[in-house]
């Protein structure tokens, strides 16, 4: 998300950087460049304008002009300004009510709200440890009941069976009455979507808002469909009291115009992000962080925040004892180590989080593949454990019938003995409290300005 925006505000800043001083001709051409980058990135009109006003207010001030850094003092300006657009700082959920907490979602149809419903269950259960009930009061879609049945059960939520013959508001009176029955927490209403905005489903929403009284009615809505998804949630709101928005799919949007449109549209905040297909692909939406995505400062709090939840602390505790001892780095080791960077999303959303990835060329990002990462493991994973300890015996015959077993080729797996090897040096040297000088070998392996 935001790629183009980095990219371009990157140039920006960077022509800056080198600047003596700022005069109202530099600070003139570079908000000119700003609002080009803001409007390709599909940002509402009256948003730029506000934006680029209030920024140019603030960069023709004293301080400004007579700072011994005048290209760093604009960029922070930059930086205040666009957290101050998207709203400042996080807004959690309302959740301090007396149990259940009900979460009514709203949306139109295809913006993945579902998925969504199961998404912020887990989110839930996981890092606020609440007990959660989920209800389908979609009677139209085929099968919307029966898809949040089977991604319920996947997180682990209590689901509330539904039937396309029953009425919505009568569904929820059910349900509501199930989860004070069950003490659950929360619960959380998936809702009929439409193709468009009808009077219709604001009818019948405003029905369940009135029988439900929910503390969080969140908008769901596609970061794809840019300014557009701003105009969407407006009218949204206008029928319907929203408490804030959940911007989905923004792994496929790199433009980022929903995201800095929404909250002056609307008024309501962004709660959350969707960043990805899968369903621990669920961020809370924090305006700062996202400022300093989009200025190539990188995000390192969301990173050592997922590095906590996904990554399974006894097994690095071992690894790194293991190290200590002076036994050997094994290809079992480099497995568990490329199945921790899924759980963290893969190597695109872990790059994505590093300061410094705008500056990379252009052909860099486009060869991240997390596809790679299946492919590793399986050829591990169709070698013998006796293999897996001592690689150093893999050879001719073996290497065939490992490329066979993987559907991969010889050559794949000799690239993968090879980077086993490297990782294999780096980790003796690591073991050895060698940290500054593992990282220095690491510098020639990754693309300029990376490390």
């Amino acid at each position: 998300m935001f790629d183009s925006l980095s990219e371009r505000f990157g140039q920006t800043l960077r022509n800056l950087r080198g600047v003596g001083r700022l005069s109202e001709d530099n600070i003139k051409e570079a908000l000119r460049d700003v609002r080009m980058a803001l409007l390709e990135a599909d940002v509402a009109l009256p948003v730029v304008k506000d934006f680029i006003e209030h920024v140019r207010e603030r960069a023709v001030g004293e301080a400004v002009m007579k700072s011994l850094s005048p290209g760093q003092a604009f960029i922070k300006i930059v930086n205040d300004e666009l957290v101050q657009l998207m709203g400042a700082a996080n807004d959690s959920l309302n959740l301090a009510v007396t149990p259940p907490a009900v979460i009514l979602m709203a949306g139109l149809q295809g913006s993945g709200k579902t998925t969504t419903v199961a998404k912020l269950a887990r989110w839930l259960k996981e890092t606020q440890k609440k007990s959660v009930l989920v209800v389908s009061t979609d009677v139209y879609r085929p099968a919307a009941i029966d898809q949040l049945q089977t991604v319920a059960t996947e997180v682990g939520a209590a689901f509330f069976p539904s039937s396309p013959e029953q009425k919505p508001v009568d569904i929820a009176r059910a349900a509501l009455q199930e989860a004070r029955v069950k003490h659950a927490d929360v619960m959380i209403v998936d809702t009929a979507g439409r193709l468009h905005v009808d009077a219709d489903m604001m009818a019948e929403i405003q029905q369940l808002h009135q029988v439900l009284e929910p503390v969080e009615t969140l908008f769901v809505v596609d970061s794809m469909t840019g300014q557009d998804a701003a105009n969407t949630a407006k009218a949204f709101n206008d029928a319907l009291p929203l408490t804030g928005v959940v911007l989905t799919k923004t792994d496929g949007d790199a433009r980022g115009g929903a995201a800095l449109s929404i909250r002056q549209v609307t008024g309501k905040p962004i709660k959350f992000l969707g960043i990805g297909e899968k369903l621990t692909a669920l961020e809370p939406f924090h305006p700062d962080r996202v400022a300093s995505r989009i200025l190539g400062m990188g995000d390192m709090v969301s990173l050592v925040e997922q590095a906590q939840q996904n990554l399974d602390q006894e097994q690095a505790t071992k690894l790194a004892t293991k190290l200590k001892k002076g036994k050997g780095f094994d290809l079992e080791d480099f497995r568990d180590q490329f199945q921790q960077l899924k759980k963290m999303g893969g190597i695109a959303s872990l790059l994505d989080k590093l300061p410094g990835m705008p500056n990379l060329p252009k052909g860099a990002m486009n060869q991240v593949d997390d596809k790679q990462l299946g492919r590793i493991e399986a050829i591990i994973s169709s070698m013998t454990p006796h293999e897996r300890r001592f690689p150093g015996i893999i050879k001719g015959s073996r290497k065939r019938r490992i490329a066979a077993g993987s559907g991969t080729q010889v050559q794949d797996v000799n690239r993968l003995l090879k980077q086993f090897t490297q990782m294999q040096k780096m980790m003796k040297k690591m073991g050895k409290g060698g940290m500054g000088k593992m990282m220095r070998g690491m510098k020639g392996q990754f693309p300029p300005g990376m490390m």
